[in-house]
């Protein structure tokens, strides 16, 4: 049995044949109707979402299954202070399989090590997003016909935006691959990525202010929201939030072939005249992320079902002497969880949120 928490638990190979599963459920969807028939999806989101958790109930539903969950801590146990062990352990009695949004990063790979059903991470906190990073990837092979030899831009919050890292991480796998990651200083892409991916596999980049002055060579652009949740200091949000905004001006400096994406919910980003414009691709992006999560639930459970004990966790070079200081880490709020760190890249790593400790 096995969980998704982050892109990289999947090879490209498996990247593809999802791929290969969601464009036949796009053409054949009527072969997929009761395919989870008595089956049960639990949606554990202890933060707001809209696209990602209806995507993934509506991906359950048409695949035959059924849904059950919340949409909110508040109306969970966490609000009695329950700890998210003890959450997925319990679910794990009354469901299949979990799909897991929490605001602190590493909660669902927490989940993952207590509960006795896949766990799939929906968001976690600023960390990984690799569900709607399998949107992304169909988007874009969908868009450009191809997953490899292309410039991708990424514009915005690349420190906070989970989105941009699990992408980042997927993309690189691919050959000739390059990026040109487009934010203000204040929001540049953090370590854990640029070294621990971009720099460990020589992957190409440029690290740019301008959207202008980069768009003109992009094959991707990737938009994305500056996070007012995502900020503890609300006079810095407000400096920030109206960095870029992408405009059918703009636009006319880029490739008629360049795709744009964004994960949503957009705030003011994307100027709204740009949806006619065919390289628009974000609400095709959502179409795709429900295709996506319907081929990735098809294959969690399945392996469930050809092996259901839980994979055994692989500590070696573990240290338990280190101490995360990131205080939106898991191990800052989790019942007895122990901080543990391991090497990467010449630091000392945590293993929940992949901050240095």
């Amino acid at each position: 049995m096995r969980s998704l928490i982050s892109i990289l638990d999947f090879s490209v190979e498996e990247l593809d044949q999802l791929i290969a599963t969601a464009e036949d459920i796009a053409a054949h969807p009527e072969k997929y109707w009761d395919a989870c028939k008595h089956k049960k999806l639990a949606t554990l989101f202890f933060e707001p979402s809209t696209r990602t958790r209806l995507s993934f109930e509506a991906a359950m539903l048409e695949l035959g299954g059924s849904v059950l969950g919340f949409s909110e801590a508040g109306s969970s146990s966490a609000a009695k202070g329950e700890s998210v062990a003890d959450t997925a352990k319990t679910v794990s009695n009354y469901a299949d399989i979990i799909a897991m949004r929490h605001p602190k990063e590493g909660a669902p790979y927490v989940a993952s090590r207590a509960a006795t059903i896949p766990v799939i991470n929906a968001g976690d906190g600023s960390h990984q997003h690799p569900t709607q990073t399998l949107a992304d990837l169909l988007t874009i092979h969908r868009e450009l016909g191809r997953l490899d030899n292309m410039v991708i831009g990424l514009c915005g919050d690349l420190k906070y935006g989970r989105t941009v890292h699990s992408l980042i991480e997927a993309m690189s796998r691919y050959e000739g691959i390059s990026f040109v990651l487009i934010s203000p200083k204040e929001l540049m892409l953090p370590d854990f990525v640029r070294v621990g991916m971009l720099d460990k596999h020589h992957i190409p980049y440029t690290e740019v202010t301008s959207l202008e002055g980069a768009i003109a060579q992009l094959d991707v652009l990737y938009m994305t929201r500056i996070q007012r949740e995502r900020f503890d200091d609300p006079a810095e949000y407000e400096r920030l939030k109206d960095s870029y905004v992408l405009t059918a001006e703009k636009m006319e400096a880029a490739k008629k072939t360049m795709a744009v994406l964004h994960p949503l919910p957009r705030v003011n980003e994307i100027s709204v005249k740009v949806d006619d414009d065919p390289r628009a691709a974000y609400f095709r992006q959502t179409h795709n992320g429900k295709l996506m999560r319907m081929a990735l639930i098809l294959k969690l459970l399945g392996e469930a079902k050809e092996n259901p004990l839980r994979e055994a966790i692989d500590t070696d070079g573990w240290v338990y002497d280190k101490v995360c200081r990131n205080p939106k880490c898991i191990v800052q709020t989790e019942q007895e969880l122990p901080h543990a760190a391991k090497m990467a890249e010449g630091a000392y790593r945590c293993v929940y949120c992949e901050q240095k400790v």
